[in-house]
């Protein structure tokens, strides 16, 4: 896999991205770093985290993934150099009281510094915000309502707490999760009026399922320069086809294991559904339902690169083998037909 930018910084990375964010939850220490080590071996330079990791959060687990990750890092002197490693510092604490209660300066400046203690290293290539400090619809909310703003760290002090990271050396560069395109917008527009460190991607969902992305962010993006790291290109999994039959329910992964999941936008009966079409649809053209999801992120022209969460070798596998499918004209007109249908029911 040849390299590509993100954004206007100077990092340069694998059109797919492990994420980690199963790592001492789903996956124990000593398989992440055997998924680490293949990943490596296959040619991947890009690990993206987050300081609230592993997932489904819990306090007990909070950090749990950097830690693993900083520990590979470790055992491997050397390693660390030849990988670009995103974090994210986590946003106003959603049903987490564990974590801080607002994206403050200073909230900021020590989650960094929290992070890069659990990661064992002296800089973040990417720092991210996981979600907006402000009031915006996401995790599934679909609507805007202005009456339950709230005062909020601005997106100018958040911007100069990653200037201060940046100028010590602790960050390369800076990116956004979960954002709107007034966000993204503004975050830039800011950045460029008062000098402060340009936003380099966002990390946002897209999927078969839910191509949010698609009603608006993705012009933004394009016109200012900003690179979209694909999250959930399997949808949680159901894009996968392994709840095709069971439905959400068993051991096959972590929709079926943790009720919390199935409470979320991805467990919605409509997007079981929908993505049952989907899956359908790759097997009537030869393809595996992975295949399918997966060549629809790699091949798409608003994709710098997918990020891709594994529990197994065999399931990372599959997903780098993934690599190189392409799809016709055809079954990408078969695909916007059921978009057009079902539109985006894990949004």
């Amino acid at each position: 896999m040849k390299t590509v930018p993100l954004g206007s910084s100077a990092l340069q990375v694998t059109p797919i991205c492990l994420g980690t964010m199963t790592f001492g939850e789903q996956v124990d220490e000593a398989t992440a770093h055997n998924i680490l080590d293949r990943s490596l071996e296959r040619g991947v330079n890009f690990l993206d985290a987050a300081e609230m990791y592993s997932v489904p959060a819990r306090a007990e687990t909070c950090g749990s993934t950097e830690t693993i990750v900083g520990n590979w890092f470790a055992k491997q002197p050397g390693v660390r150099d030849r990988l670009v490693v995103a974090t994210k510092v986590a946003g106003p604490a959603r049903g987490m009281p564990w974590l801080r209660p607002e994206v403050s300066k200073a909230g900021i400046i020590e989650a960094c510094e929290a992070s890069l203690r659990r990661l064992q290293t002296d800089a973040i290539d990417l720092y991210q915000i996981h979600w907006p400090a402000r009031n915006v619809p996401a995790f599934g909310a679909l609507y805007f309502d202005p009456t339950r703003d709230r005062p909020a760290p601005s997106v100018l002090e958040q911007l100069e707490a990653m200037a201060t990271l940046v100028q010590a050396g602790k960050v390369k560069a800076v990116g956004l999760s979960n954002e709107t395109p007034y966000g993204v917008h503004e975050f830039v527009r800011l950045a460029e009026q008062h000098g402060l460190p340009r936003v380099a991607t966002v990390q946002n969902p897209y999927c078969l399922i839910n191509r949010s992305y698609e009603n608006g962010l993705d012009e933004t993006c394009h016109r200012l320069g900003v690179s979209l790291l694909a999250y959930s290109p399997l949808g949680f999994g159901l894009l996968s086809g392994k709840y095709d039959q069971t439905g959400l329910v068993g051991d096959a992964g972590r929709m079926a294991l943790y009720e919390s999941m199935r409470k979320q936008r991805w467990g919605r009966p409509e997007a079981l559904d929908t993505a049952r079409r989907y899956n359908a649809l790759a097997r009537e053209h030869g393809l595996t339902p992975s295949q399918l999801a997966l060549a629809f992120c790699y091949t798409n022209w608003r994709v710098a690169s997918t990020i891709i969460g594994v529990t197994t070798l065999a399931q990372l596998d599959e997903c780098l083998d993934a690599w190189g499918t392409t799809l016709s004209p055809e079954l990408l007109a078969a695909v916007d037909k059921i978009r057009w249908e079902h539109r985006d029911p894990a949004q």
